[in-house]
Formats: C-alpha cells, sequence, structure tokens
C-alpha cells in the first residue's frame, strides 16, 4: 500500500512539471526557469539561452 501511494505522489509530480512547461512554451518562453525568461534576447537576459540564435519552430 505504501508503494502505491509513493508512485501516486511521484506521478503527480512529474504531472505537474510536465503542465508547467507546456503551459511555459505555449506562452512563448524561451527559457523555462530562467529568472528573465520573458526578456530572453534582450540586454538584461544573462542567461545562455539569449545567445542561441537557433528558433524553435
Amino acid at each position: 500500500m505504501t508503494n502505491i501511494i509513493i508512485v501516486a505522489v511521484i506521478l503527480v509530480i512529474i504531472g505537474l512539471a510536465i503542465g508547467y512547461i507546456v503551459k511555459a512554451k505555449k506562452s512563448g518562453q524561451k527559457c523555462i526557469g530562467c529568472p528573465y525568461a520573458k526578456e530572453c534576447g534582450s540586454k538584461n537576459c544573462s542567461c545562455s539561452c539569449s545567445s542561441d540564435k537557433k528558433t524553435s519552430e
């Protein structure tokens, strides 16, 4: 019984993480988890995604 509860909790956590990623990608964020994700490509963004010139189409 304990194993079923642990597996269910892990599946809920994974499901929530996938939902967050899908929602962020639909809103157009390039860097998920970056504190400057909405500003990527601007001078204020210090993450490595702003230097990535590839398009994700």
